[in-house]
């Protein structure tokens, strides 16, 4: 008998895929090195697959709203969703949720390429605005703050506004489109903060369980990929990055990370890995989750940090909400001392949706 007669050919000009050994790899995925012969998009879509089967993400008759800002993260998550809604029978109700946070040239194009997805992909759309709901646009808060620190009034502004429109559909969950990269960042911002309290939170796949309104990332293992297969899938996105942003914190934290994954490209999921194994002291006194006592919405002070910056932004100083509370805290007992308990500014409450 022939050498090797009897036994599987293989196939010649390449590795063989480390799963079923017989054939030919396509690609080498990123995350564990491993060479598949799945060729991308479809090995992408069954990997989702399985993050939401084994995670136990959803469930039937469930209404799920879809952060959407037009960009490809967001993007490829109300298309993966779709489809797979569509094609394994989930039996999900759909909704896809815009912030316009009122930035001249950037979110107004942004909209737009969402506003062509609900047709695309036959999901209602609904958009809530900073102006609606705090009576502030960025580029007025910008005006007045300048770029320094805008950053923060937009983070837990858009944070709050996600929750206040996905209290209006009335939905079970919120899903974002928050890959790897973008949890990475977030460890390694809460550590240099010193924000144990997020940092013990910021790695699950699920948060917000005892909020109002819990948040999932189904992208959370997903390294920066998620262009490649919009690029294949030919999704249609915005891809412009927001005109106020080239100072941010959280700039610095990226370019950071984006260094060590050159030199080793696991960096990203270890990071995370090392985010998910920290271990509080018992000993440490953790914040207790309460409400606002203006707005209702969910905190762990008497106001709720959004009600702290629009009370800055409305008496004409937007720095009084960047700093610790204790100095916030002293601020609005001299304010209600100097003016016997009267307002000397109108103020508008950040909402007054019930939480």
């Amino acid at each position: 008998m022939m050498a090797g007669e009897g036994s599987a050919a293989k196939p010649r000009g390449g590795r063989l895929c480390t799963i079923c050994n017989t054939r030919r790899a396509a690609l080498k995925r990123p995350k564990t090195l491993e060479q598949v012969f799945f060729s991308f998009t479809c090995l992408f879509f069954f990997s989702h697959f399985l993050v939401i089967v084994n995670n136990h993400l959803f469930k039937r008759g469930e209404r799920v709203a879809i952060g959407a800002s037009g960009g490809k993260d967001s993007t490829v998550l109300a298309y993966v969703l779709s489809e797979l809604n569509n094609r394994h029978d989930y039996g999900l109700d759909l909704f896809l949720l815009s912030v316009d946070e009122g930035i001249t040239g950037y979110r107004d194009d942004s909209l737009e390429t969402v506003k062509r997805n609900e047709i695309q992909y036959g999901l209602p759309l609904k958009v809530v605005s900073y102006k609606e709901l705090y009576g502030w646009t960025m580029d007025e808060i910008v005006k007045l703050i300048g770029l320094k620190n805008n950053c923060t009034f937009c983070g837990v502004f858009r944070r709050q506004a996600l929750d206040r429109g996905a209290t209006l559909l009335k939905v079970d969950k919120l899903v974002t489109g928050h890959n790897a990269d973008d949890i990475a960042e977030t460890v390694l911002l809460n550590i240099l903060r010193g924000d144990i309290a997020r940092l013990s939170r910021c790695t699950s796949i699920t948060t917000g369980e005892d909020g109002p309104i819990p948040r999932c990332k189904p992208f959370k293992e997903d390294l920066n990929i998620l262009f490649t297969y919009a690029y294949f899938k030919k999704l249609d996105y915005f891809s412009t990055e927001c005109i106020y942003s080239p100072n941010a914190y959280r700039g610095f934290a990226r370019e950071f990370i984006k260094d060590l994954e050159r030199i080793r490209p696991r960096a990203i999921l270890d990071i995370i890995q090392s985010g998910e194994d920290f271990r509080i002291s018992t000993f440490t006194k953790m914040p207790e989750q309460g409400n606002c006592e203006r707005c209702g919405y969910i905190s762990s002070q008497k106001w709720c940090k959004a009600c702290v910056l629009l009370e800055g932004l409305n008496r004409g100083l937007p720095k009084m909400g960047i700093g610790r509370t204790r100095v916030l805290d002293n601020e609005r007992d001299k304010d209600t001392r100097q003016t016997n308990g009267t307002k000397s500014i109108e103020s508008k409450q950040c909402g007054t949706l019930d939480f």
